[in-house]
């Protein structure tokens, strides 16, 4: 795979993983889209991108989201397990 291709799969993952964690997160907490994107200042519509994989968060909403929910950046971006 050329290097510009690595890097395109790689943040496709990424974005996946975080979406994925993002809802599980989210659900387990029994917060409604709605509820997050309240807290967060935002869209229920870029919460339900952010989750799907369509849309990247920036990093300042990486932290609020990790902070929110007390979980670590390493986890929601799939760098860890646990």
């Amino acid at each position: 795979m050329s290097t510009i291709l690595e890097h395109f799969v790689h943040n496709i993952t990424m974005m996946n993983i975080f979406g994925q964690r993002l809802k599980e997160i989210r659900e387990d907490k029994g917060m409604s889209r709605k509820e997050l994107a309240d807290k967060l200042f935002v869209s229920v519509r870029l919460i339900s991108y952010w989750e799907a994989g369509k849309r990247e968060c920036n990093f300042e909403m990486l932290v609020k989201i990790a902070d929110l929910f007390n979980e670590s950046i390493d986890y929601l971006l799939g760098r860890k397990n646990f």
